[in-house]
């Protein structure tokens, strides 16, 4: 099978047999005898052996990711609250996992914390935001500022969060140049020029379905790769383009199959209840 080149520009062949095995760095100790007792080829192969936070990130699954996001927002919290230190049952009950998820999850990003003490706070803030790509602000632009645009627009939790909104567009000729938010609605057709000048690297759309996928291919043209699609519609995008679809009524209909079968549930319990007859004092069930 084909080898590929590693750092040292040596050719490393056969299959790994499990996420990073490929860069172990065990075969690489004895590559150079200098002769002497010094520190500086340990620490060179030290340097080798530590997978850097991009092939961190890149081994991470989908929910994984999904789930580093809410123990970020929990540890942020008690950051604010002055907690230095959280034990992994702590943490998982706060955010809604069990602790043996959350272990895992966090040994993809190197964390595996310390017997008997449990996680430094700030030093796990430090590692999510940076797996998560925090260390730098993302700017972002909505396009359709209807009622749920407003919103976003006028959101102040994005800018606190690394997201700060620097650009609205619209159609609505009445809406251009307004200040929404602070910030002057652009017309579409100003996507491009706006995108490149305020680096805008994610794009929020909240049109009406029917133009969804017009905006988004303007997005895409003017070179944004991530999309947050607020549109009931299935975006077709290039594959080095990422989209998360946020569908409200689709999260609706999740929460009322869920109080449809409690209700059920309910309903079931209650007949069971009127089928027991009380005969001379013993209750019998049929």
């Amino acid at each position: 099978m084909a080898g590929q080149r590693d750092e040292g520009g040596e050719v490393v062949t056969g299959t790994p047999t499990a996420p990073g095995a490929d860069r172990v760095a065990a075969p690489r100790v004895a590559v150079e005898d200098t002769g002497s007792a010094g520190a500086a080829p340990a620490e060179q192969v030290a340097e080798t052996a530590e997978p850097t936070a991009r092939e961190r990130a890149r081994a991470i699954p989908e929910a994984a990711v999904a789930r580093l996001a809410i123990y970020l927002r929990v540890l942020s919290g008690l950051v604010e609250q002055g907690v230095n230190t959280i034990s992994s049952e702590e943490l998982a009950s706060a955010a809604g996992v069990n602790s043996a998820k959350l272990r895992k999850d966090l040994s993809y990003i190197g964390s595996y914390g310390t017997r008997g003490v449990g996680y430094d706070v700030e030093v796990l803030v430090g590692q999510i935001e940076r797996i998560l790509g925090l260390t730098r602000k993302h700017s972002v632009c909505v396009v359709g500022i209807g009622n749920l645009g407003h919103a976003l627009a006028n959101y102040g939790g994005f800018p606190g969060r690394g997201f700060p909104v620097a650009a609205l567009f619209d159609v609505d000729p009445d809406l251009i140049g307004v200040p929404v938010g602070g910030i002057p609605v652009d017309h579409v057709d100003d996507i491009p020029r706006v995108v490149a000048e305020r680096e805008i690297s994610i794009g929020v759309i909240a049109t009406p379905p029917p133009a969804a996928q017009e905006v988004c291919d303007r997005l895409v043209a003017a070179g944004v790769q991530c999309i947050l699609n607020f549109a009931p519609v299935v975006l077709q995008v290039p594959d080095d383009v990422e989209v998360r679809k946020v569908d409200l009524a689709v999260e609706m209909q999740i929460l009322s199959f869920h109080v449809a079968r409690r209700a059920d549930e309910a309903a079931e319990a209650a007949a069971e209840g009127a089928d027991l007859s009380d005969v001379d004092g013993v209750v019998m069930r049929r």
